[in-house]
C-alpha cells in the first residue's frame, strides 16, 4: 500500500523541488528502479495466479466429496478442507516428505504423465485402525508399513480417484488410475528435480486424528490444457441448469452403486435352549409362515416387500409380488 504524505511533508516536498534540493530525474529513475523484477531461472514459476486460484476451487470440490466419503467408511466424523496451493519445483517437495510415507503414483488420462497423492503417515495409520475397527488413533512409533495396511490403503484411494474425476470434470473429462504406491520418497521419481509443480495440501481430520495430504501435479501434466485453468473459463462454462443436473447425475451415480443388505425371511419361531442343543439331522423346525404365504423381503431392517419363493434357472429366488406401503 502506497504511503500517503501529509500536507506538511507535500510542501516540504515542494519547496525542495523549486529550490534544486531534489531532482525529479532522480526520482523518475528509482520509480523506473523499483518496477524491476529479480527473475530466478532455476525456478521458472509457470503458473499463473488464476491457474492456483482454478486448482483451488476444483480440490476444494474433492475435499468435500472425500468428507462424504470417508465418515461412511471409516464410520466416524471426517473433515478435510484445502489450506493452499502454491508453485514449488519437484525436488522441494520430495525433500519435505517424511519416511514412511505413502505416495500414490496416478495416471492423468487422458493427458500424458503422472501426479502424486502423499498421505502423511499419521492419516494413513489412523485410517487403517479405523477400518480394522480401531478407535481411529494413529501409532506412536513410526514404522514401515505391512502389505496388508497397503492394500487398504489402496482400496480407499481407487476410491477418492473417483471423485477427483467428478472433481475435474468441469474442466476436462479425466480418469485417474492408481499406478504404484511407494513408501519410500527416494522410488519415486517422476520428473526432473527442477520441475515445476503445484501442491495443493489439504488438511483431513479423523475423528480425533489430524494429518495432511498433499497432491503434486507437475505443469508439463497440465500444461495442454492451461488456458482452461482460468476462473473466466471455469464460470463461463458453467451454466446453472447444466450443473444443477451434472450434480443430480453424479449424486445418482454414487448413490446407484451403494451397496445395501437384501434379506428374504422365510419364517421365524422360537426353541428352548435344550431343544437348540439336542438338534438332529432331519429334525423339523415348524416356522410361523404357512407354505403358500407371501414372506417378508427386508432392506437392512426394514420391511419393503413381500414375495413368494421359488426356482430360477436351478437356484433359489424369491419374487416381489406386493410393495409395502411406504416401502419405496
Amino acid at each position: 500500500m502506497a504511503e500517503i504524505l501529509s500536507q506538511k511533508e507535500i510542501d516540504e516536498l515542494l519547496s525542495a523541488l523549486s529550490t534544486g534540493e531534489v531532482d525529479v530525474a532522480e526520482i523518475q529513475d528509482q520509480a523506473e528502479e523499483n518496477k524491476i523484477k529479480e527473475y530466478d531461472f532455476k525456478r521458472p514459476n509457470k503458473f499463473a495466479k488464476d491457474q492456483l486460484r482454478t486448482l483451488q476451487i476444483i480440490y476444494e470440490s474433492f475435499a468435500r466429496m472425500m468428507s462424504s466419503y470417508l465418515s461412511g467408511v471409516l464410520r466416524t466424523y471426517c473433515q478435510s478442507e484445502v489450506v493452499s496451493v502454491e508453485p514449488l519445483t519437484y525436488y522441494e517437495f520430495n525433500n519435505s516428505l517424511p519416511e514412511p510415507v505413502v505416495l500414490n503414483i496416478i495416471t492423468f488420462n487422458p493427458l500424458k504423465g503422472s501426479i502424486m497423492l502423499a498421505i502423511s503417515p499419521d492419516t494413513a495409520f489412523s485410517m487403517i485402525d479405523k477400518m480394522l475397527g480401531g478407535p481411529g488413533t494413529s501409532i506412536d512409533k513410526v514404522r514401515d508399513f505391512t502389505e496388508i495396511e497397503l492394500v487398504l490403503i489402496e482400496r480407499i484411494v481407487r476410491n477418492l480417484l473417483i471423485f477427483m474425476s467428478d472433481a475435474w470434470s468441469n474442466v476436462i473429462d479425466a480418469e485417474f488410475k492408481l499406478d504404484r504406491i511407494e513408501t519410500n520418497a527416494q522410488f519415486a521419481q517422476i520428473m526432473s528435480p527442477n520441475e515445476p509443480i503445484a501442491i495443493v495440501t489439504l488438511s483431513i481430520q479423523i475423528g480425533e486424528t489430524e494429518g495432511m495430504i498433499n497432491i503434486c501435479i507437475p505443469h508439463i501434466v497440465i500444461e495442454p490444457i492451461s488456458n482452461q485453468l482460468t476462473t473466466k473459463y471455469w464460470f463461463k462454462s458453467q451454466v446453472a441448469e447444466e450443473s444443477d443436473k451434472k450434480k443430480t447425475n453424479v449424486i445418482s451415480k454414487q448413490l446407484g452403486s451403494t451397496k445395501i443388505n437384501l434379506r428374504a425371511i422365510l419364517g421365524e419361531t422360537y426353541i428352548t435352549v435344550n431343544d437348540f442343543i439336542g438338534l438332529q439331522k432331519g429334525d423339523v423346525i415348524c416356522l410361523d409362515r404357512k407354505v403358500d404365504e407371501d414372506i417378508d423381503i427386508m432392506i437392512e431392517n426394514t420391511k419393503k416387500f413381500k414375495g413368494i419363493v421359488g426356482l430360477k434357472n436351478n437356484n433359489l429366488a424369491v419374487q416381489i409380488t406386493n410393495i409395502e406401503e411406504g416401502g419405496l
